[in-house]
């Protein structure tokens, strides 16, 4: 049936009405699609101060102001509903506040201080930084190396600063009454297993390491990240050059020896070389010491270090060698004759990292080492060899979930491989496996207040032995130029070399740390106040003479260390001159090893300070170094006398000096001495074994080698610039 006339005009009716209904809504939409919203407010800081000249605008956006000398914003925008609104200003964290843009008028809106701007707190306690990329330096990179009296060698010059001992017939790293092998060593964050040089009884060895491929360095006198371990007492960070700056050749023309070292920079990548052959024997025929040689040492020793630069991070590759030998006749006091000790040491050092940044703020660390060492040690008519081969594994990860919290996780895996022989007829030596992991985080609650909390566990299959080890720090600043730190630290370590290659009945040795610091740095002036308390626990007794493959070992030994040091340094207050004084008092005790009380270890001194100077005369185109190093009597055990260890060396005294002038900008002439004065050190005594028939145990005084020690050298830089030369590294 077809529709009538009037049912198509109502049809036709109802479709206009259809229309103009649908038009209305169209324009509605845009009317209020179009509509302005004012959005207004105020912004402040923490303390409700106005923040002038901060911007402002709806994410998403165009729409958006700035702030006014009062904090004061207006701004119209067509945004409506819920929105984000940016508010973002310099030195302060960036606001992202949800409003509903219909309804933001007055509103105030307060602002965070940034954690990440140059003067915010560092937490400082128990760590010297030295190196470009230390946000709190307390000197400069490498400087430490231009000590008079250091000869170059990091560890000499390390001693001049608070914490440390210089115990001179040994010349390795003692700190805050630890033992040297208590104090680890870094390279790239990758452990170094063998860091010192060959040496003998009583006659001082020197780090590996020349200062001529490290960029900076952090040392650590305790209370250190969870990321290291196996270290009771500090650990020693060294860091390699991340780019070589220009292509340059150094040679060194030295009394003791020959140097040169080259650096070649590609696009994306670089070389630097370092090689050097020191030969004490024309040395010796100019100035004798008190050392009877029958072959002077020698050494032929060198680095390298490679470096690739990719888009988002960086591969490093470092190796180092050293091949060395001595032969001399030494005084025993218990034998009539001389004993001859003939050494030949053979050593390798490889690491290799990769450093990088990818998705989601996160940073990615990882890096595998490789250490060789091999002893070849004759004593009269005793054949000693003894080899270890030492691997590290590392791998680390480092988010920043925010401003304000930074997280720092990963694990370590350590292989040590000891072998030794004795005349072919008796051998001894251990398998050892270290895993680890550990995490920590950085908390940033503003820029005055930070702390650090992790937490490091790890497991010794050799000895059958797992240990959780808490670490805390925290950090406020209290003025524009100065802050307190607080550390405190679980630390653990596998008993010495010397114990383990004859038992693995032993426990972790441990120590507790306990650090306050105070430090001020304004106009390169630095002081730095530090507490400390250590308590050590499970420490190594035996029952000899010397650990012995017989002995009776156990993990019953305890002790204590408590001290204050005292570091200054003004580079400000008089022109072209730098100096720095530190100053250490440390009360000590310790029960261990064969010790038959509690009482304080012959290597330390209660009392030390130093005073290191360095001033440039123009004039002159000469840089002048004093190094005055003192430190107060050191205990010995004397068996004439009933007390154990109740003997003391007279004060310790050493004046050193240096001078380098610069011939040409890139020419230097360099010329140091130790111990100007000639003072006469004493560093202990060896007592006999047996009294005499007076009934008197006799004794020989344990001094230098040499009163004083000369130094003469041509260093000569060729460089792209025509400016470099190697004052930094004298």
């Amino acid at each position: 049936m077809k529709p009538t006339v009037h049912e198509h005009q109502k049809k036709s009716n109802e479709n206009s009405v259809s229309k103009s209904l649908y038009i209305f809504a169209l324009l509605l939409l845009a009317f209020i699609g179009n509509a302005q919203q004012t959005i207004s407010g105020t912004v402040v800081d923490e303390k409700n101060k106005p923040i002038a000249g901060a911007n402002i605008f709806i994410d998403g956006t165009y729409d958006g102001a700035s702030s006014d000398e009062k904090g004061s914003f207006n701004f119209q925008t067509s945004a409506a509903g819920n929105q984000i609104l940016v508010i973002s200003f310099l030195t302060f964290e960036t606001l992202k506040a949800p409003i509903d843009a219909n309804n933001c008028t007055d509103k105030t809106f307060k602002l965070k201080e940034s954690v990440n701007t140059l003067d915010a707190v560092v937490i400082t306690a128990g760590s010297f930084s030295a190196g470009d990329k230390s946000r709190v330096s307390v000197l400069k990179p490498l400087d430490i190396v231009t000590t008079a009296g250091s000869a170059g060698d990091i560890v000499a010059a390390l001693q001049t600063l608070p914490g440390t001992q210089n115990v001179g017939e040994d010349g390795r790293l003692f700190v805050r009454g630890g033992e040297a092998d208590e104090t680890q060593t870094f390279v790239d964050g990758i452990r170094v297993a063998q860091p010192y040089g060959a040496s003998t009884n009583n006659l001082p060895t020197r780090g590996r390491f020349s200062p001529f491929l490290f960029s900076g360095m952090s040392f650590s006198t305790g209370g250190y990240s969870a990321e290291y371990g196996e270290a009771l007492s500090s650990v020693l960070l060294l860091n390699t050059q991340d780019e070589a700056d220009q292509n340059k050749t150094d040679i060194s023309l030295m009394t003791v020896g020959l140097g040169l070292s080259n650096t070649q920079k590609w696009e994306k990548s670089s070389l630097s070389v370092n090689t050097a052959y020191i030969d004490l024997a024309a040395y010796n025929a100019a100035i004798p010491q008190d050392v009877e040689w029958n072959r002077p040492f020698q050494s032929l020793s060198g680095e390298t270090v490679y470096r690739y630069n990719f888009a988002n991070g960086i591969f490093k590759a470092y190796a180092a060698f050293d091949a060395s030998q001595f032969d001399l006749n030494q005084e025993d006091i218990n034998q009539p004759e001389k004993v001859r000790v003939d050494l030949t040491n053979n050593n390798f050092y490889l690491n290799s990292s990769y450093k990088g940044n990818f998705g989601g703020n996160w940073q990615l660390f990882t890096g595998l080492s490789y250490g060789y060492g091999h002893n070849k040690i004759n004593i009269n008519a005793n054949d000693i060899k003894n080899t270890e081969h030492a691997s590290h594994m590392k791998l680390r990860f480092t988010k920043k979930l925010s401003d304000v919290i930074k997280l720092n996780f990963g694990a370590d895996y350590f292989i040590t491989k000891f072998d030794e022989d004795y005349n072919a007829a008796f051998s001894s030596g251990y398998d050892s496996n270290i895993a680890a992991a550990y995490t920590e985080a950085d908390f940033f609650f503003s820029k005055k207040f930070a702390a650090k909390i992790g937490l490091r566990v790890s497991n010794n299959d050799y000895i059958s032995e797992s240990s959780i080890s808490p670490r805390a720090s925290l950090a406020y600043k209290i003025s524009k130029n100065s802050q307190f730190s607080f550390a405190y630290g679980n630390f653990e370590q596998t008993p010495k070399q010397e114990y383990l290659k004859y038992s693995d009945d032993f426990k972790t040795e441990k120590a507790a740390h306990y650090i306050l610091n105070y430090q001020y740095i304004k106009n390169s002036r630095t002081l730095r106040l530090e507490g400390y308390y250590k308590g050590y626990s499970d420490l190594v007794k035996y029952d000899t003479q010397s650990a012995q493959f017989n002995s009776v070992y156990s993990n019953e030994g305890q002790g204590f260390a408590k001290g204050i040091d005292v570091f200054w340094r003004d580079g400000n207050s008089i022109k072209n001159l730098e100096y720095w004084v530190s100053y250490s008092y440390i009360d000590t005790k310790r029960d261990y090893r064969n010790f038959t009380a509690e009482v304080t270890p012959s290597f330390v001194a209660s009392h030390s300070a130093s005073l290191v100077t360095k001033y440039w005369i123009s004039d002159w185109k000469s840089q002048l170094g004093l190094t005055q190093q003192f430190s107060s009597g050191r205990p010995y055990n004397d068996p004439n006398q009933t007390a154990f260890m109740n003997g003391r060396t007279k004060s310790y005294s050493n004046l050193s000096f240096s001078w380098a002038y610069l011939l040409t900008q890139q020419k230097i002439l360099y010329f140091s001495i130790s111990n100007i004065i000639g003072t006469q050190n004493i560093f202990g005594y060896n007592y006999a074994d047996t009294p005499n028939a007076n009934g008197i145990y006799e004794r020989k005084a344990v001094v230098p080698t040499a009163d004083r020690f000369f130094f003469v050298g041509f260093f000569w830089t060729i460089s792209d610039n025509k400016k470099d030369n190697q004052l930094k590294n004298l």
